[in-house]
């Protein structure tokens, strides 16, 4: 049979969902606080600076917190895949994506963000 279209039950379909999970959700926590943090680094910034600031932070927030609704979006992807063999590439590529969706999240906060 091909491959492609085996739909015998896959017994570790959960471990790469669940691998992913355990990294991805203390990733997104942690970059969760460090943009929470963030408005203290100009909390010695004078006025225009922090001006800046707070309007590209405004602005890079949401962007951030719609970043992580996509990295839960793909989380849950992974999970919700049939747990079958041929969906074994699918949930691996979910899986590996997540992780990789918190660190650009990441990435284009920071670049939105007028750092001091």
């Amino acid at each position: 049979m091909d491959q492609g279209h085996d739909t015998s039950p896959d017994r570790c379909a959960f471990v790469a969902p669940l691998l992913s999970s355990l990294l991805t959700l203390p990733m997104g926590l942690l970059a969760f606080f460090s943009v929470g943090l963030s408005p203290m680094a100009c909390d010695s910034c004078g006025d225009a600076a922090s001006d800046r600031f707070d309007a590209s932070y405004g602005l890079a927030f949401p962007v951030f917190v719609t970043g992580l609704l996509l990295v839960l979006a793909v989380l849950v992807a992974g999970w919700a895949l049939p747990w079958q063999r041929r969906n074994a590439a699918r949930r691996v590529g979910f899986a590996l994506l997540a992780p990789a969706v918190v660190v650009l999240d990441y990435v284009v906060f920071a670049s939105i963000v007028d750092w001091p």
